[in-house]
């Protein structure tokens, strides 16, 4: 079934072992979809329908935006699903930038407790 997933959406970076992350968030964003689907909150259909609409409207690259437009596809869904809200996702994105700027370099970034 996973195999089968994977090879219905479109533009994913893959080789013979399965989808390629070039950032430990990819991986993150990834299995966060898979969970969210098998714990029912969107089909699999819906998942793709809403992944190939941002790729769709996305400017063309070399594909180092797949997961930038599967992020934003993941929001927009769970958005339309009542799973969250933009305005706690934007608190949640201005909190890691401002947790990244202001982290020395060579501490690990560590995010406050944001209140949505």
């Amino acid at each position: 079934m996973q195999r089968e997933r994977v090879a219905a959406l479109p533009g994913l970076p893959i080789d013979a072992d399965g989808p390629i992350f070039a950032e430990p968030w990819q991986a993150q964003a990834f299995a966060l979809t898979l969970k969210l689907c098998e714990a029912g909150h969107f089909t699999w259909a819906e998942w793709v329908q809403a992944l190939s609409a941002v790729l769709r409207e996305a400017p063309s690259d070399d594909g180092s935006s797949y997961y930038t437009h599967w992020l934003a596809a993941l929001e927009r869904l769970c958005i339309s699903k009542s799973l969250t809200e933009s305005h706690a996702l934007d608190a949640r994105a201005h909190a890691w930038a401002e947790a990244y700027r202001t982290t020395p370099h060579g501490h690990p970034v560590e995010l406050k407790q944001v209140s949505s």
